[in-house]
């Protein structure tokens, strides 16, 4: 759907973006990550076509946004950090002039923006000025001038910056459902919103990419070792000791008692060794019940610190 390759600007000397390559799948949604002056504004107003590259292609749908620069602009609806509405229109009003602009044949243009205003749940306030909107509404008509159109690709750059808790969930559900028929390139500093919604992330660093997987991977990818969370009931001594018997485990510790004789330890293994099995047959030989067990794995945060932080490249 979305194809970058070695995609570079100079902005006289300075490289603010170098020789990116990835892809964006039909009906993904990808998080684009990285910290502030990474590149990753620029490079969604390269794939938008607001600005030009020094080097490199951007393909969106197969044509190319240099040689077919109409045909890609139809097929992107774009969201800056900033919402591009005029304060003194109605919702309704500048809606309809979105529309011409993007020329939705008028036949459509009616049912559609009543569809798209229905979606974003902002139908009731159609015929209020822009200015009198809340931050959380006002970013609510911009999500819906991205729509306008039908596009194929979604383009979101910080999409809920500013919002309260509730407004974030509302848009991230949004953006959820927006998947299933769009493809969705996301940027956000919200790291757990990136993780709520997107099954890939790419982060970039310095104009470069310095990753691009899904967190699950870069999470396993980037630890030294695994981790787990266990809540057994059985004596804490016998427990412990049983689990270090157990190949591959390097460290565990007994954390506080969670229900009576349930006391919940953290077992950290060997990077490559999965343990749970051998806990489960060493716990059952012994008769002691494990009653929970979760993965502890890298957060998004800590993967993007680690990475931007310590120029660790996964790729």
């Amino acid at each position: 759907m979305i194809e970058i390759q070695n995609l570079t600007k100079m902005y006289g000397q300075i490289k603010a973006v170098n020789n990116l390559n990835f892809t964006v799948e039909k009906g993904e949604i990808l998080g684009f990550l990285g910290p502030n002056g990474a590149g990753k504004t620029t490079t969604m107003n390269i794939i938008t076509g607001y600005i030009p590259s020094t080097e490199g292609t951007v393909r969106v749908c197969g044509y190319d946004i240099l040689e077919s620069p109409k045909e890609v602009k139809k097929r992107i609806g774009y969201l800056p950090e900033q919402p591009p509405v005029y304060m003194d229109m109605t919702v309704i009003d500048y809606l309809d002039f979105v529309a011409d602009l993007k020329k939705v044949d008028k036949k459509q243009k009616r049912s559609q923006i009543s569809d798209i205003m229905e979606l974003v749940k902002i139908g009731d306030h159609r015929n209020r000025l822009i200015k009198n909107l809340s931050k959380g509404y006002k970013q609510r008509v911009g999500l819906a001038q991205a729509l306008v159109g039908s596009p194929d690709v979604l383009i979101l750059d910080e999409p809920t910056v500013g919002l309260d808790p509730k407004q974030i969930i509302e848009i991230r559900k949004l953006i959820k459902a927006l998947g299933k028929e769009h493809t969705i390139i996301l940027s956000s500093h919200i790291l757990p919103e990136v993780s709520a919604v997107c099954e890939r992330v790419v982060i970039i660093n310095k104009g470069e990419i310095a990753a691009i997987d899904t967190p699950e991977n870069l999470s396993r990818g980037l630890g030294s070792a695994s981790k787990l969370t266990a809540a057994i009931a059985g004596p804490r001594n016998s427990v412990e000791n049983a689990i270090r018997g157990i190949y591959g485990v390097k460290y565990v510790e007994a954390g506080a008692e969670k229900d009576r004789d349930v006391i919940s330890y953290i077992i950290e293994s060997d990077k490559d060794v999965d343990i749970r099995k051998p806990l489960f047959f060493a716990m059952a030989k012994l008769g002691y019940p494990i009653i929970e067990l979760k993965s502890l794995s890298l957060s998004l945060e800590d993967i993007f610190l680690q990475i931007v932080t310590h120029e660790k490249e996964v790729v």
